[in-house]
C-alpha cells in the first residue's frame, strides 16, 4: 500500500514536472507567448486612445492589423460610415460549410476626467499590486486582445480549428453602435460569415464565479415634454408646465421605486426589472447670470433612460407612458431619442437559451469549467451592450468576460485589470475557443435525421 502510494505520488510530480517544462520550453522558443509580452501588448492597445467623442480609430485599427499578421490571420477593414473602420479577423476552419463562430468586441472608450484618476487613464500603469489601470481595462479592450492571445496560444500548440473562427473589433459601441455592429449585423458581409454563434462582453464578477449573459434589457430613451401658458412668478393657477411636469416625475418615481423594491427584496434580479432614471431636466428662461426668476416657463422637458428587459410587456409599459406619465390632457407629449426592440424580427422575446437546447451554452459551461473556472447563474444584462444587434436577427449571442474577484468598474474612474486575472483569463478563452470550433455533434445529429 505504502509502495503504491509513492508511485502515484512520484508519477504526479514527474507529470507536473513535465508540464512546467513543456510550458517554460514553448515560452523559451518562442518569446511572444511569456506573460511579459503578453501584458507588454495589451498596455500597448490600452496607450491608444480611443475615448468618444473622438476615438483614435485608425491607430487602433494599425495595432490590430499588426496583430493579425503576427498570427498570420486574415483581416479587411470594413467602413460602413467613413472614418469608423470594423477590422474584421479570420481563422479559417478546416470545413469552413459549418457555422462559424464570431468573437466580437468593441475598440471604442468612454471618457475619463484625468484629473480624478490616481494614473493616466491611457498610461496602463501597473502598480506593485499587479493591477492595470486604463480606461478600457476592463470595458472591452481586455476581451479583444485576450480573444487575441488564446489564439496565439492555440496556433502555437498545433490546433487547427474545424469551423472557421472570426473577431470583429468594431466603432462607437459607447455612442450606441448604430454604426458599427449595427450596420455589420444587417450587412450582406455578416450573413456571408455564416454565424453560428456570438461572443461579447460581459461583466467582473466581484467573487470566484464568472458571469454570463444571456439576454439584456433595450434602452428606451424617453422624452417628455410639458406645455401651458406663461405667468408671473407670484401667480398661482394649474396646468402650468412645471406642474404638470413635476406630476409625471412623481407617477415615474413611483413606478421606479415599485421596481427597485423587487430587487431589493431579492426576487428579481437588476437585469430582470423596468429601469427608470430621470438624466436631465430642461426649463426656465436663461439669462447671461442663470435664469429669470418671476417668470413661469411655457414648457418643460424631463429625460428618463429607461431599460425594458425581455421578460417585460413593452405594449403595457407603452400604454403606461402614454396615459399616465405623458396624458395628452395634461398638455403633454413625449418622443423616443433611441427605442430598441424587445422582441426580435421574428416577434419573439430576444434572448439566447441556456438550457441543453443550445448547445453553445452547454459548451461554454464546460469549457470554462475545463479551464479550472466557475460559471455563475446565468443572468440577463443590466444595461446595453452591441450583443442585441445578433440576437435581434435572430443569432444566438452570450456576453462572457472572464474576470473574477474584481469590482466593476465599468466607465467609473481608476478603471483597473489585475494582470494575473488577465492572463486567466486568456486560457478560460483558450478552453472557449478550442470547444467551440471543435463542435460536430450538432451537424452529425442533423445529417443523421436528414437521411432518415
Amino acid at each position: 500500500m505504502k509502495f503504491g502510494g509513492t508511485s502515484t505520488l512520484h508519477l504526479c510530480l514527474t507529470s507536473v514536472s513535465l508540464l512546467i517544462l513543456i510550458v517554460v520550453s514553448t515560452e523559451a522558443s518562442d518569446p511572444s507567448l511569456s506573460s511579459s509580452s503578453i501584458i507588454a501588448r495589451f498596455q500597448q492597445y490600452l496607450q491608444i486612445n480611443t475615448a468618444q467623442p473622438n476615438p483614435e480609430y485608425q491607430q487602433a485599427a494599425e495595432f490590430i492589423i499588426s496583430q493579425a499578421k503576427s498570427l498570420s490571420l486574415e483581416s479587411q477593414t470594413i467602413e460602413f460610415v467613413t472614418g469608423k473602420p470594423l477590422i474584421l479577423l479570420k481563422w479559417p476552419g478546416t470545413n469552413p460549410a459549418l457555422p462559424s463562430i464570431l468573437l466580437y468586441s468593441h475598440t471604442d472608450v468612454v471618457p475619463a476626467e484625468h484629473q480624478k484618476w490616481t494614473h493616466h487613464p491611457f498610461g496602463a500603469h501597473i502598480d506593485e499590486e499587479g493591477n492595470i489601470y486604463a480606461r478600457g481595462s476592463q470595458d472591452m479592450k481586455c476581451v479583444g486582445m485576450q480573444y487575441l492571445e488564446a489564439i496565439r496560444r492555440l496556433k502555437a500548440s498545433g490546433f487547427q480549428p474545424y469551423r472557421s473562427i472570426y473577431l470583429s473589433f468594431a466603432p462607437d459601441e459607447e455612442i450606441g453602435g448604430n454604426d458599427g455592429a449595427g450596420k455589420f449585423a444587417s450587412s450582406e458581409i455578416f450573413n456571408n460569415l455564416n454565424v453560428g454563434i456570438v461572443l461579447d462582453e460581459g461583466l467582473p464578477s466581484p467573487n470566484e464565479n464568472y458571469r454570463a449573459f444571456y439576454a439584456e434589457r433595450s434602452p428606451w430613451w424617453l422624452v417628455i415634454r410639458a406645455t401651458g401658458a406663461p405667468g408671473h412668478g407670484a401667480k398661482l393657477y394649474d396646468n402650468t408646465a412645471m406642474e404638470n411636469l413635476l406630476k409625471s416625475i412623481e407617477t415615474i418615481r413611483k413606478f421606479r421605486a415599485s421596481q427597485f423594491d423587487l430587487v431589493k427584496a431579492g426576487l428579481r434580479a437588476e437585469g430582470e426589472v423596468v429601469s427608470v432614471n430621470l438624466v436631465f431636466l430642461k426649463a426656465g428662461t436663461p439669462t447671461p447670470t442663470g435664469f429669470v426668476m418671476n417668470l413661469q416657463p411655457s414648457e418643460a422637458e424631463a429625460g428618463f433612460d429607461i431599460r425594458v428587459p425581455p421578460n417585460a410587456d413593452p405594449k403595457s409599459l407603452e400604454r403606461r407612458i402614454t396615459e399616465e406619465w405623458a396624458p395628452a390632457s395634461r398638455n403633454m407629449t413625449f418622443r423616443f431619442k433611441q427605442k430598441v426592440a424587445v422582441h426580435d424580427k421574428f416577434g419573439k422575446p430576444i434572448l439566447t437559451a441556456t438550457d441543453n437546447s443550445n448547445p453553445w451554452w452547454i459548451l461554454l459551461e464546460d469549457a470554462v469549467r475545463n479551464a479550472g473556472g466557475k460559471l455563475g447563474k446565468p443572468e440577463m444584462f443590466p444595461a446595453s451592450t452591441d450583443a442585441r444587434y445578433f440576437r435581434q436577427q435572430g443569432f444566438a449571442a452570450i456576453g462572457f468576460s472572464p474576470i473574477a474577484n474584481t469590482p466593476s468598474l465599468l466607465h467609473d474612474h481608476n478603471e483597473f485589470l489585475n494582470q494575473d486575472e488577465y492572463l486567466k483569463g486568456i486560457e478560460i478563452y483558450e478552453s472557449i475557443i478550442k470547444a467551440y470550433a471543435s463542435y460536430v455533434e450538432n451537424e452529425t445529429e442533423r445529417s443523421s435525421r436528414d437521411e432518415l
